[in-house]
């Protein structure tokens, strides 16, 4: 992917106001010690390790040369940094943008919580003390309205808003994969079968008038 303008079909569909239906780039952070070590990082904030810079400098180029109307980061120092190193130290940061809160599942990985709750499955079982999936779910539909809006979609909750054609939004493997599939408009637990590396690139766009993936996990 050396260009990040090619994603969008060859005619564009158009929004009301003439414009082209927004695309979205997400970005998940670089590595952590934790996401190196399979841990739920929810809200603990720690920063990026060595190798986790290097990814996110590398994935400046996945994105390419993108002129953005908007770059959204999570709150979060680890998708911050993540955000300077692709060369936006300015991003607009969005404090409901955050990773799912994990409850006391914080710092375990799925290894150690099966060992207490065999076949635990957090897309259906969920976190104790934590956020429900809903409410993640409620947090992405937030973003994806914001970008959508006046674009007379289903999700556009502002219809007198100017629309906006690319937006990138730089946060976490979780709450990507389930804004992803918001985006589809699909149930928020279809978000398991979205696999998601560590400073991986996506893009969400359209076919037609249907909102679809058009790159993932770059």
């Amino acid at each position: 992917m050396s260009n990040g303008e090619n994603f969008g079909p060859a005619v564009p569909d158009l929004t009301p106001s003439g414009t082209r239906l927004p695309r979205l780039w997400l970005l998940r952070h670089g590595e952590t010690e934790w996401s190196r070590e399979g841990n739920y990082t929810g809200l603990t904030d720690i920063p990026l390790t060595a190798d986790g810079e290097g990814q996110a400098r590398a994935a400046e180029k996945k994105i390419g040369p993108v002129t953005f109307d908007r770059v959204l980061t999570s709150p979060l120092i680890r998708a911050r940094r993540t955000a300077e190193l692709v060369g936006y130290p300015d991003a607009e940061v969005v404090p409901h943008a955050h990773e799912w809160d994990y409850g006391d599942n914080e710092g375990r990985n799925s290894r150690q919580v099966r060992a207490e709750n065999p076949g635990y499955l957090i897309w259906k079982d969920g976190v104790p003390n934590g956020e429900t999936l809903a409410q993640v779910a409620e947090r992405a539909d937030r973003i994806i309205s914001s970008v959508q809006a006046g674009c007379g979609t289903a999700m556009d909750r502002d219809p007198g808003a100017t629309p906006v054609e690319k937006v990138l939004l730089v946060a976490h493997g979780h709450f990507l994969r389930i804004l992803a599939v918001r985006w589809l408009g699909l149930a928020p637990e279809m978000g398991r079968h979205f696999a998601l590396s560590t400073a991986a690139v996506c893009v969400l766009g359209w076919d037609k008038h249907t909102p679809a993936v058009v790159g993932w996990n770059l």
